[in-house]
């Protein structure tokens, strides 16, 4: 695939891990993919940030807003998805770092038809704390670092980290919607397209990246694992507040049990409206 890719990178109000996340990225080996920041409504300083940024990418580095009116992940990654030039969406939490290779390794793995998920390592507060306090760079680490890391209680796993040649492995998940995040996952702009983006209804911390699974599945798209492969490097951060979980929950449910492809508020809810950038305000 040579295609341009599009890597949305969700974010709210966390410039140290931000700017650790744009920084794994300003390093890749396959430099063909621009940077699309979805911003759930942070200050200015995000902005700042951002800016020092652009210089140091290939492809543009672009940075879409919406005002802060609580948790809308879902309908700031359309405005991303509808600012994106990319055939093929890479979304990322702004709190994964990924290692040197993750674009040229979800490229190599994406294939018309399909969606890939991928995993994750967690850290430690502590070692969170000193990675972003010390600008130290997990994404260079070698084994013998991650296995220190790994008997010192730093991190949760190392799993997400091996490489392994999976082949038609990666495909014995096809149909199952359970345990893909929106932290790690990619989806071609046209499937995107089909399925109408996420779900906007979705408010609140939760499900919104179960139900563009389940409407993927729906619609034919099937599902390959990016495990041992496409692992990134979450940084610790406190439990989301759940208020709405319940009625995610419900909402998930009500797909689950149907055969529907489309968003009820997708990208087509969007469709002419403008994004909003901070600077603007």
């Amino acid at each position: 695939m040579a295609e341009l890719i599009s890597v949305i990178v969700t974010t709210f109000n966390r410039e140290d891990a931000l700017d650790a996340v744009l920084r794994s990225l300003a390093i890749q080996g396959d430099r063909d993919f621009e940077v699309i920041v979805a911003d759930d409504g942070s200050g200015a300083t995000t902005a700042r940030l951002i800016d020092t940024w652009k210089p140091k990418f290939a492809h543009r580095l672009e940075h879409v807003w919406h005002a802060d009116e609580g948790f809308r992940a879902a309908e700031i990654r359309n405005r991303a998805i509808l600012a994106a030039r990319g055939s093929y969406c890479i979304f990322l939490d702004g709190d994964c770092i990924v290692r040197p290779d993750f674009i040229a390794t979800h490229r190599r793995l994406a294939e018309p038809g399909w969606f890939v998920t991928g995993n994750r390592v967690l850290l430690s507060p502590a070692l969170t704390t000193s990675v972003l306090r010390e600008s130290r760079t997990p994404e260079t680490w070698g084994a013998g670092r991650w296995l220190g890391e790994r008997s010192r209680g730093g991190v949760n796993r190392l799993s997400a980290l091996l490489t392994l040649p999976l082949g038609v492995l990666r495909r014995l998940r096809k149909n199952a919607w359970q345990g893909a995040r929106s932290c790690n996952l990619a989806i071609w702009r046209s499937d995107l397209d089909r399925v109408d983006g996420f779900d906007a209804d979705y408010r609140g911390w939760g499900k919104e990246d179960s139900d563009i699974i389940a409407r993927l599945l729906h619609a034919g798209i099937r599902r390959k694992d990016g495990i041992f492969a496409t692992g990134v490097i979450h940084l610790w951060h406190p439990e989301a507040e759940r208020s709405q979980l319940a009625r995610n929950e419900d909402k998930l449910a009500d797909v689950l049990a149907s055969n529907r492809v489309r968003a009820l508020r997708g990208l087509s809810s969007l469709q002419g409206a403008s994004t909003t950038s901070l600077r603007a305000n």
